[in-house]
């Protein structure tokens, strides 16, 4: 004879129609976003692996100040590397954004053709994929400089820049502004060689087994190079952030993405357990009569799990679906909105499968599980009466009879459903962290951008290049004034990344650098000091780039400049410290232009754009992520307080017929359940502002230290709060509207159908 409890599973999915479905979809979205991101994450990372062989990517390149000799590259050779020249040049385009063009490359660093196809005759070119969707090119226009033009045949991905660093030293990269491209030998050969950059690639004959090995023989190579060729720069592939930024980057989002989907799905499984509890609450003395009859509490157990593991099996299996189709696209796309990724192959991950359909299963049946378990442990009398506690009923908190009737049940219903509020601020707590995650980021990229602009030490810095002599350097600009700079850098560890640190040497009474250098120490400025927390009076540490030498420093102050972790000290200290001549300066602060030095002798010139890069870039790559978020936010928000105010309602179903009976109005009835958790949500709001903006200002910290160099200040809007205030109200009111309307459909038979 068939359990005659399978024929409750469709009335069942039929009463509770709306709250399967907006679990399921909920379940489905999450699951599926996470798949997508597991799938296109693996496969992304796969072909970033690949590619090292694939396209034969550098273990490292330097530059020098001029072509090397034959018996230079020989020599250079003999260490047990091979060579290749990857010179290049750079041309400023009419549309203010910069490309470093090479020749096409046939042994190291080799080119993916992405669209289009290679560049054949002269006078055309190649551009990078990223760099081309963020300026609005594509395959056939015309690229203009002030001195030739490009007809655009293909777009590519270069494997050593896959993350578009203009220097390695740079905070963050730049895509809008800085581009890469590829030209063929005969249009290569015809630039002038005054605007050479002489880089050159090595490959390690013997090649290190891993990051460690790899290390070590990168630094006996640099004591060894640096012999035979005076560098201007030297970067090892492991210290490459054009090469390893991407490979970081994408194998860290895995692990917040597992974690989103985890405490989701605990939230969901608490739902659950919260809605399950109150049917067996509503359906007691049935449970009753049925365990005297003889049904086992394994029997009733597997009867009121089936349904939840069954919508949350069918919402990882549909999420699954949508991963490995339409989400993994989405998810791709983000990272080819931000990387400039050689093409890769969808891979099946079965990793993915398992933490996003076992997993979530095994945490649904493991929760409520422990929590029916838990119920159905009391006895069939019990259940017959209605008494589902298994403590003696505690006396009711007292409360005065000063307070009014309404204000007094109110605080009853309150207390009645503690357990469901406790629920819901854990989610409301973790709906605001992912709504002020969408709406803090471009808060505080534009609070960032504004506080450089307003207080830029100078409109242009002038790195020169210290070979010519000192007539050459000279400027009749009245703006102009000198400066030293040297670049050290911090210690790194395995937790954060270590950041360049820029020393300025500054003449007595700077008009751009207002400090006070009588005090003994070194001047911090505010965004070095606020990263590294150190205060006046500590002592900071720095090495040089590529030796081992330290050097230490008192800190005297600190100057309110966010643009750029620096050290500032007078000129004449400086130049003292590195060992230089008295009199030397490498630089110029200038609030205008500097025309009368050759171009030649000029390093790199800083202005607004090189220092805004960081929050123009995170604007580009981050815009799309943080819309979705935001909507992610809400629509979870609106989920959990759907259901666990439909919870409050049904469990008050038998009081509310009650009052019905009484002659209360449906609207007078609504002042009572639906105003009390009106009350509570509108209390948890605003209780879990403060706590958010704490959470979110250890990660937003946590994230820079370990994932970027260079420093953003955390900066909340107040206008933030606001906007979570009203949007979680507002969103709120839509659900109030849909339990009026389950208040009213409670029958008045509800209280006698129930009666002992």
């Amino acid at each position: 004879m068939k359990n005659p409890l399978n024929k409750r599973y469709v009335r069942e999915l039929k009463a509770e129609i709306g709250k399967y479905l907006v679990i399921f979809l909920l379940m489905t979205g999450t699951i599926g976003f996470v798949s997508g991101f597991l799938v296109a994450d693996g496969s992304l990372i796969a072909a970033y692996k690949e590619s090292f062989d694939k396209y034969n990517i550098e273990h490292g390149n330097f530059c020098a100040a001029e072509k090397l000799s034959k018996e230079q590259e020989k020599a250079v050779e003999d260490m047990e590397v091979s060579l290749y020249d990857n010179f290049y040049v750079e041309e400023e385009l009419i549309n203010d954004s910069t490309l470093r063009i090479f020749r096409e490359r046939a042994e190291v660093n080799k080119v993916c053709l992405m669209e289009g196809e290679f560049p054949e005759q002269s006078g055309e070119i190649a551009v990078d994929r990223m760099y081309a969707d963020n300026n609005g090119i594509h395959t056939g226009d015309i690229l203009e400089s002030k001195s030739r033009k490009y007809r655009v045949t293909g777009l590519v991905a270069l494997p050593d820049y896959s993350c578009l660093f203009s220097d390695n030293s740079d905070s963050m990269f730049d895509a809008v502004k800085f581009g890469v491209a590829v030209v063929t030998e005969d249009t290569f050969n015809k630039y002038d060689k005054s605007g050479m950059i002489y880089s050159y690639s090595w490959i390690y004959d013997k090649r290190p087994e891993d990051d460690i090995k790899e290390k070590k023989q990168s630094d006996r190579f640099a004591e060894e190079l640096v012999k035979i060729v005076p560098l201007e720069s030297y970067v090892p592939r492991y210290l490459n952030q054009a090469i390893q930024f991407t490979g970081e980057d994408i194998g860290s989002d895995r692990a917040m993405m597992i974690t989103l989907l985890y405490i989701i799905i605990v939230i969901l499984a608490f739902v659950f357990a919260v809605t399950v509890s109150n049917t067996i609450n509503k359906e007691a003395r049935v449970i009753g009569t049925l365990r005297a009859s003889g049904y086992t509490r394994r029997e009733l157990l597997f009867h009121y799990m089936l349904m939840p593991f069954l919508v949350t099996l069918a919402g990882a299996l549909a999420g699954n679906i949508l991963g490995y189709t339409w989400f993994k696209n989405v998810t791709a796309d983000l990272y080819y909105g931000s990387y400039s990724l050689t093409t890769y192959v969808t891979c099946w991950n079965g990793e993915a499968f398992l933490l996003t359909t076992v997993v979530p299963v095994l945490f649904m049946l493991v929760i409520n599980g422990a929590v029916l378990s838990r119920k159905l442990m009391l006895s069939p009398l019990k259940f017959i009466r209605g008494d589902l506690t298994k403590r003696k009923q505690r006396r009711a908190i007292p409360l005065s009879t000063g307070i009014g009737f309404f204000s007094r049940f109110r605080m009853r219903i309150i207390f009645q459903n503690m357990g469901n509020y406790i629920v819901l601020l854990f989610g409301i707590l973790f709906a605001n962290l992912l709504l002020m995650f969408g709406l803090l980021i471009p808060s505080a990229l534009s609070h960032y951008r504004n506080d450089i602009e307003n207080h830029m030490l100078s409109e242009y810095q002038y790195i020169l290049k210290t070979g010519p002599c000192e007539d050459e350097l000279k400027t009749e600009n009245s703006d102009a004034e000198k400066f030293s700079v040297y670049t050290l850098k911090t210690k790194e560890d395995k937790k954060y990344k270590g950041d360049d640190i820029t020393l300025y040497g500054v003449t007595e009474n700077s008009r751009y650098i207002n400090i006070n250098m009588s005090k003994k120490g070194v001047y911090l400025s505010s965004a070095y000091a606020n990263k590294y927390r150190i205060n006046s009076g500590d002592t900071i540490t720095l090495e040089e780039k590529y030796e081992k030498k330290t050097y230490s420093f008192q800190a005297a102050g600190i100057f309110p400049c966010e643009s750029v972790l620096a050290v500032y000290m007078p000129i004449y200290e400086l130049n003292e410290t590195f060992d230089r001549e008295e009199g030397f300066f490498n630089g110029y602060f200038s609030d205008s232009e500097i025309t009368d030095i050759k171009a030649e002798y000029v390093s790199e010139i800083v202005d607004k754009e090189d220092l805004t890069k960081i929050s123009r870039q995170l604007d580009v790559s981050m815009g799309g992520m943080m819309r979705m978020v935001s909507l992610f936010a809400v629509t979870m928000f609106m989920i959990l307080i759907y259901l666990l105010s439909k919870v409050i309602i049904e469990k008050n179903a038998q009081s509310i017929s009650l009052l019905k009976i009484l002659g209360y109005t449906n609207a007078e009835i609504s002042r009572l359940y639906i105003a009390a958790t009106s009350v509570v949500v509108i209390l948890l709001l605003l209780l879990s502002l403060p706590v958010t903006r704490k959470i979110m200002e250890y990660l937003f910290r946590e994230v820079i230290l370990s994932k970027m160099s260079g420093w953003i200040t955390f900066y909340v809007d107040p206008v933030i709060y606001w906007q979570m205030f009203f949007m979680g109200a507002g969103t709120y009111g839509v659900v109030m509207v849909l339990e009026y309307r389950r208040v009213r459909r409670v029958q008045m038979d509800v209280v006698l159908k129930n009666a002992e």
